[in-house]
């Protein structure tokens, strides 16, 4: 038992930008940074490989796709220290553009992961969180709202409710359960959604960004602080390569947001460029995407 020790978690981060991310957190953060992946081979694989250059990671294995999994592993931190102190929501799934599964059953698979189960995981381990406690939702260039295209009605109506001040996380969860519907007769274009699972479930992401954070305004606990990151197109298995960043490169902008300083103005409940530009989620423009 280290109530005391801080604790900074991954999700998703035996690879890739979230790999990159504990490397980072373990040189910054005053604490125990823990890899999870659902393969506890990976894991460990990848605690020993940060090991070897100097850094002390903690694993612990996590599918935030299964439910059992990730109550575990809130009783494991909740035993061992207390609470959290750094949630990075990093896990998720993309289909590669020449993937030949129907784009029924992307927007099906896409949004269980990256959405509903991403949110059903916040709803199980945000209550670990603890006063001035730091939450990064890695987000997308492609979960701006701006990636909603067209000016008519429809789409015009779509971006204002997502967009709302208002907006609640019963009323976001019935919108992208519309869009999963649509997804399997292929209409998803005519409710105004784009024409992608990955770019609808980062949206939904974004957008809960800020109805977690206006949460946050109103809790007990004393400055917690939500927000969503676009980490740049990063050279990793999800983009097959193509990005022209490394994974150190995109692990700054999530990592600066981990480490934000105690009763900080902004960015809160923000949308976050790689290069840590505050970008408006609602209006833009949106940066050149690199």
């Amino acid at each position: 038992m280290s109530n005391a020790r801080k604790v900074a978690v991954v999700t998703g981060s035996n690879k890739g930008i979230g790999f990159a991310i504990v490397k980072e957190l373990c040189a910054k953060f005053d604490g125990d940074v823990f890899v999870t992946s659902r393969d506890e081979g990976r894991g460990k694989a990848a605690v020993e490989e940060l090991k070897k250059l100097g850094f002390q990671p903690n694993f612990h294995q996590l599918d935030i796709d299964d439910e059992s999994s990730v109550l575990r592993f809130k009783d494991y931190l909740k035993s061992e220290y207390g609470g959290l102190d750094v949630l990075v929501n990093n896990a998720a799934i993309a289909f590669k553009n020449d993937a030949t599964e129907p784009f029924s059953e992307q927007a099906t698979l896409t949004m269980r992961t990256n959405f509903f189960n991403t949110l059903r995981f916040c709803n199980i381990i945000f209550p670990l969180l603890k006063p001035h406690a730091r939450v990064v939702n890695v987000s997308s260039s492609v979960g701006h709202l701006r990636k909603i295209p067209g000016d008519d009605d429809v789409s015009v109506a779509l971006r204002k409710k997502l967009s709302s001040s208002d907006l609640t996380v019963e009323e976001l969860v019935k919108m992208i359960e519309d869009f999963v519907k649509a997804a399997q007769t292929g209409n998803h274009q005519k409710l105004g959604w784009p024409n992608s699972a990955y770019s609808t479930s980062k949206i939904g992401i974004s957008a809960l960004t800020r109805i977690q954070q206006k949460a946050f305004d109103h809790d007990s606990r004393e400055d917690i602080v939500v927000n969503s990151v676009h980490p740049g197109y990063v050279d990793t298995d999800m983009t097959s390569h193509k990005g022209p960043l490394t994974i150190e490169q995109g692990a700054v902008a999530p990592s600066w947001l981990a480490l934000l300083p105690s009763n900080i103005k902004e960015p809160k409940g923000g949308y976050v460029w790689y290069e840590k530009q505050i970008v408006d989620w609602v209006n833009g423009p949106v940066p050149t995407v690199v």
